[in-house]
């Protein structure tokens, strides 16, 4: 076998595989499998690895339908129809627009208009879209919570939050989502809500400049939405019930409370105190690989190539070089790259943002695509209500 980095040669993946070197050329030409240039021999090609183990995999749950549809739960295959976001080899997609380059010039609230389908309507110009303010004892009792906590234990107290989904038109439901998200916001942040955008809302509670609000409002906008993950799962099963858009996001927030998902930023800022305490970059990561350890927030399954996110985002704040050694060091030995959580301490560090702000930063932008998945799981009227396999004993 001949390998370069994550791919293989022709011969490698049509054995793989088990077909004939006509079906992979085939198999490129239809999308399934991406492939690399030699480096050496431009005419030469190499096979993705990734896209190899996907086809595997499918071919495998093709000869069982009842493993078919056990494994759509984990990274398998799509079980929603969705107009909201598309995940492609060519990167991140809201509604068909890059999400790359609308994190350019978006605001969140913009953002926010486009997933929820407003159309040429603002509901973030509505009365609705400011919500109450807090009892400031209830704010002070709640500050020692965690932040997930605390945003799940104010927003209750939003009255647009607690309005049942069911029967209401989408339409009217904008103005009060908008509260939403500000609610959530200040909830992060412990602070009042307010009408101004949350990036420059953030920055001035946060006391970043006008460069750190930029980089706030860039990274917000490209958390708005990532499909169908464990959190948009969540709230769309809550939102086929008829729940609330509150309850929604309650779903969201305790999917989001777990270290499989939203713990991961807590992980990769153990990391950053790591690096910062000097020594070689390399030797680092050997030790991690050597521990059994792993390098958190490295390598994604969906982005084999890199995670646009978390390159969108990095390009744009201040340059470190003892972490991108770091980058460079766990890509020589892994092959693998950042994926967003890594771009969100990294923001969070070179801005001095508190303690917990990238996952601050990851939760309120994600409330827009949580939002958008309740709207349009409410749409289709189902209850989402999948079987369970039973696997226990026999009577």
């Amino acid at each position: 076998m001949v390998a370069q980095d994550d791919h293989v040669d022709a011969e490698s993946a049509a054995e793989t595989l088990g077909i004939s070197r006509a079906s992979l050329y085939a198999y490129v030409s239809r999308g399934l499998i991406r492939t690399r240039a030699d480096e050496d021999d431009p005419r030469r090609k190499f096979y993705s690895l990734a896209d190899i183990e996907t086809l595997q995999r499918r071919k495998a749950i093709g000869r069982s339908p009842g493993e078919a549809a056990a494994t759509t739960l984990d990274w398998g295959l799509p079980v929603l129809a969705s107009a909201i976001t598309r995940i492609a080899a060519d990167g991140l997609f809201y509604r068909g627009r890059d999400a790359t380059r609308l994190a350019e010039t978006a605001t969140l609230e913009e953002c926010a208009r486009l997933l929820w389908d407003c159309g040429e309507s603002d509901p973030f110009r509505e009365a609705a879209a400011l919500p109450e303010q807090w009892e400031p004892s209830t704010l002070a009792q709640l500050s020692a919570l965690p932040l997930v906590e605390r945003c799940q234990a104010l927003l209750p107290l939003v009255a647009a939050g607690r309005a049942v989904r069911w029967q209401r038109p989408t339409a009217r439901l904008w103005p009060g989502a908008a509260g939403l998200l500000r609610a959530m916001a200040a909830a992060a942040c412990g602070s009042q809500p307010e009408d101004k955008p949350v990036h420059m809302y953030l920055a001035e509670k946060w006391g970043c400049d006008a460069q750190g609000a930029a980089a706030i409002r860039r990274a917000l906008v490209l958390l708005a939405d990532h499909e169908l993950n464990a959190s948009a799962f969540a709230v769309r099963v809550v939102a086929s019930t008829g729940a609330s858009l509150g309850a929604c996001l309650n779903a969201g927030l305790g999917a989001l409370s777990g270290p499989l998902h939203g713990g991961m930023t807590s992980l990769v800022e153990l990391l950053f105190g790591e690096m910062a305490r000097g020594g070689d970059v390399g030797q680092l990561v050997e030790a991690r690989l050597r521990r059994g350890d792993g390098i958190p927030g490295f390598g994604h399954p969906l982005y084999p190539e890199g995670d646009p996110r978390a390159a969108a985002i990095l390009k744009h704040i201040p340059a470190d070089p003892h972490r991108d050694a770091f980058v460079a060091a766990v890509a020589d030995a892994t092959g693998k790259r950042p994926t967003v959580d890594v771009a969100l301490v990294a923001l969070r560090r070179a801005y001095g943002l508190p303690d917990g702000a990238a996952l601050a930063i990851f939760a309120i932008g994600r409330t827009v695509g949580w939002i958008a998945h309740a709207l349009e799981q409410g749409n289709d009227e189902r209850l989402i209500r999948p079987r369970a396999r039973y696997v226990g004993p026999e009577a």
